[in-house]
């Protein structure tokens, strides 16, 4: 007998009947980001390795220990795109997006990849939606795209979210406070994670993500970068709350926000939800103002974010029915080409339809329909006029044919 397989670990398959939530978040989405002058954008599943290296940066876990990266044929260290936006960086960059009117507003939709131990929420493959938008430093681009995710979940009704909104200034605003931070770990060092420690020298700010209790411990006691911005950064900041503030939108102040990504600059921010437990974060982002640089182009400002769709999913209130149909014709057997020439008409008219394709009695297809969640189906049978059945009620009536698509109410 062969071998049985299994989707590798940390993977999944997306099965046909949970497809029903992934296309209405895409579909809120790109009405969403449509009405916003956002540009649909899908850069390669595989990269240059040292675009991540430069671009996440290399005291980040991805780039440390979490990234698939391989050699090909030709020599060519490649990497599994761990996420969206070094590449959207790298194409605006490639195809000359600069030339264009700025700022350039782009969103995305894709698997990504990272080494990470598979939990709930959390997989090895997973697939994220972002948006960016690159050429512009002022304060109303950061709001906006805050106020883009903030109504993304909204139009999905998803229940319990708030936002965590902080700023970590700007590189060389950060330099002064970097070295008071190292001296300060300094001092408790022996009270901190071993990973750290490690990382006291190349990325002191990481020590807010740590989930080690007595790093935790040390750090309710740090300085935070939120309490040092300089005029020009406080003042950018207080520009995206006023705005957020005039638009409705509550947030929670939080100064050890500093994300997971080495590149971020000034505004940081997280959506999380009350239905995902210890992983409660949705998607999140921020300024990256120096990416673009660090990546071989001018000194150009940029801000965006990502949202995990697997994470979105497991946070909607109710499940959504992908597969269920408006009508299924149910046919004797003299009437099949006729039940399948309506399905035709029926589909045409923007109905989803279905007939029996399993040469079942008819009985058995009205146990199929009902299977198919359909709310209503039509019978053809040669001993008696066309009959349209409510499968809720099981109310069922005479139905003129050439009335069908009026009655189902395409």
């Amino acid at each position: 007998m062969s071998p049985r397989f299994q989707a590798p670990r940390g993977t999944f398959d997306i099965l046909a009947q949970e497809w029903g939530q992934r296309a209405r978040v895409y579909a809120v989405a790109a009405e969403i980001f449509d009405r916003a002058g956002y540009g649909r954008i899908e850069t390669p599943a595989f990269e240059d390795t040292d675009l991540f290296a430069r671009g996440v940066g290399q005291s980040t876990d991805i780039v440390q220990k979490e990234m698939f990266s391989f050699e090909d044929q030709g020599g060519r260290n490649l990497t599994l795109r761990p996420e969206g936006t070094a590449p959207i960086v790298r194409a605006y960059l490639e195809h000359g997006m600069q030339k264009l009117a700025q700022p350039v507003k782009l969103w995305h939709w894709g698997p990504y990849f990272r080494h990470e131990r598979p939990q709930s929420g959390r997989f090895r493959e997973f697939n994220q939606i972002g948006a960016e938008a690159i050429g512009s430093d002022s304060p109303l681009v950061d709001a906006e795209l805050i106020i883009l995710l903030d109504e993304l979940f909204r139009g999905l009704a998803l229940p319990g979210i708030r936002l965590r909104l902080g700023s970590l200034g700007s590189a060389d605003s950060r330099v002064a406070y970097r070295e008071e931070l190292k001296a300060y770990l300094r001092g408790r060092q022996k009270e901190l994670a071993p990973s750290v420690r490690e990382r006291i020298d190349l990325n002191p700010m990481r020590a807010f993500d740590s989930d080690d209790p007595g790093t935790r411990q040390v750090m309710e006691e740090a300085p935070t970068m939120l309490e040092r911005l300089g005029e020009d950064d406080a003042g950018h900041f207080n520009a995206v709350r006023a705005v957020l503030d005039r638009a409705g939108i509550a947030y929670q102040l939080d100064p050890t926000l500093v994300r997971g990504l080495d590149y971020y600059t000034r505004t940081v921010f997280e959506f999380e939800s009350d239905r995902l437990g210890a992983q409660a974060a949705l998607g999140g982002g921020g300024r990256y103002d120096g990416l673009v640089e660090r990546l071989g182009g001018r000194a150009t400002p940029a801000c965006g974010w990502a949202a995990g769709i697997e994470r979105i999913v497991l946070a909607l209130d109710e499940e959504e029915g992908g597969n269920a149909i408006d009508v299924f014709v149910a046919a004797s057997p003299d009437r099949r080409e006729r039940a399948f020439a309506l399905v035709r008409e029926l589909r045409r008219a923007g109905l989803r339809a279905e007939l029996d394709l399993a040469d079942r009695s008819l009985k058995g297809q009205m146990k199929q329909a009902d299977r198919l969640g359909a709310r209503a189906a039509i019978v053809l049978d040669e001993e008696r006029p066309a009959q349209l059945r409510d499968m809720a009620s099981g109310e069922q009536r005479e139905l003129d044919l050439a009335r069908a698509v009026e009655e189902l109410g395409a």
